[in-house]
């Protein structure tokens, strides 16, 4: 299991199995994740369609795990909590660019909990040497996960490729 290390998450690396887990329900993803998945799971944004998405993109490249979701566990005691999904679109392109997405439960909001796991997932990504840049979009309107792209070093690029959306990118190198 790829797993990786914050100074308060786990970010576990989705495998076929955890998203047949997630897929047959809560209970089934707690026991895989041996984590508690709160009632408000899914995050905001991943429903039926994105988990569909990324269990084809695994079954396409089985040897693809860690270039597309990832769950986040937080570390409360000695126990651990599903707090949000995050990770890629897939491998790195032609040119060495990866886009990374991310969204948390709303009750675990405002603990500084994406920009830790954004954090960590830019490291991962730029630890693969064919990594050149990792790009973002996300909704003008939603400044909370803009704080995160700025926090994590990304920096505005202007209109995204999605509808309605802004582009943010992270070049090796830059600071974070």
């Amino acid at each position: 299991m790829l797993h990786l290390r914050t100074e308060r998450l786990d970010l576990v690396a989705a495998t076929p199995e955890l998203l047949q887990a997630e897929r047959m329900g809560p209970v089934h993803l707690e026991k895989k994740l041996a984590a508690h998945v709160p009632p408000s799971w899914p995050p905001p944004l991943n429903d039926e369609q994105s988990l569909r998405w990324t269990v084809e993109q695994l079954g396409k490249d089985p040897g693809a795990v860690g270039w597309f979701a990832w769950y986040f566990l937080h570390r409360e005691h000695k126990e651990l909590r599903a707090i949000g999904v995050g990770g890629f679109r897939g491998r790195p392109a032609g040119d060495g660019t990866v886009e990374i997405g991310y969204s948390i439960v709303p009750e675990s909001h405002r603990f500084g909990f994406a920009p830790e796991a954004v954090q960590a997932l830019v490291d991962w990504a730029f630890s693969h040497p064919e990594v050149k840049r990792v790009t973002a979009q996300t909704l003008p309107e939603l400044k909370p996960s803009i704080r995160v792209l700025e926090k994590c070093g990304f920096r505005f690029t202007g209109k995204g490729t999605e509808e309605g959306a802004i582009g943010f990118e992270r070049v090796r190198g830059e600071s974070g």
